[in-house]
């Protein structure tokens, strides 16, 4: 069996998965670009909704499978973050403002008339694991929060610049993303490399983040198909 990672060469083979996360996508270069029609930033928009709606359950999947009264304390303000502390509040709510923004009605997004079939396959396939596998495997595929903070900065500028018509207020679930995310993801990559201490355990954290990107890029791969429908 081979011999542990260091905390500096578990954390780099975590970061070095980077480049597969979906900021380098086609679709998304065509996004930031300013490149996108009104109407295939609506799909991108009622997709990624249903990405958004499931992470809640993907998260309470890690506290129900977790030992740890600490971990599940940790990890418990995300399901109120993107949920919010009562109605009309949270990620999931800022998400559907910025679905209408878009000019969707918020019952076509509810309803999930526009989610694709790729895209619901993949994010299920997401929850699914979270479910089915230790709890520190799923929370480091969630470590893909590492490489996103600088990626929403970008998002909001570009979409500022190039979409004259949606409104910086309408962008509150990117700028109110990119604070936390930044905070959580240290912690995050923290706890991972303080549970995973065997070589078996780092290799299976470094294999859920390559899932988790896989995971990601299908959902993008999905939603440009999508798009290019008539």
């Amino acid at each position: 069996m081979s011999a542990p990672l260091s905390h500096e060469e578990f954390a780099a083979a975590l970061r070095g998965l980077s480049h597969r996360y979906w900021g380098t996508h086609p679709f998304h270069h065509r996004m930031h670009a300013g490149e996108l029609s009104e109407r295939e930033l609506r799909i991108w928009a009622a997709n990624r909704w249903y990405y958004q709606r499931m992470i809640p359950q993907k998260d309470a999947a890690i506290i129900s499978n977790c030992p740890l009264p600490e971990v599940r304390r940790q990890w418990l303000p995300r399901l109120v973050y993107h949920d919010g502390a009562a109605p009309g509040e949270g990620g999931i709510e800022r998400w559907l403002r910025l679905c209408e923004a878009v000019g969707l009605s918020r019952e076509e997004v509810l309803d999930e008339r526009h989610v694709a079939p790729g895209v619901r396959f993949a994010v299920d396939a997401y929850v699914t694991f979270a479910r089915t596998k230790p709890w520190v495997e799923a929370v480091a595929s969630g470590l893909t929060e590492m490489f996103s903070g600088h990626l929403m900065k970008r998002r909001v500028a570009d979409m500022l610049a190039n979409y004259d018509w949606i409104n910086r207020a309408d962008l509150a679930y990117f700028t109110n993303r990119i604070d936390a995310v930044s905070g959580e993801g240290q912690a995050t990559v923290d706890l991972v490399l303080r549970h995973c201490v065997t070589r078996e355990q780092q290799d299976a954290a470094i294999a859920a983040l390559s899932f988790k990107c896989d995971v990601l890029w299908s959902i993008l791969d999905a939603i440009e198909r999508a798009a290019a429908k008539e």
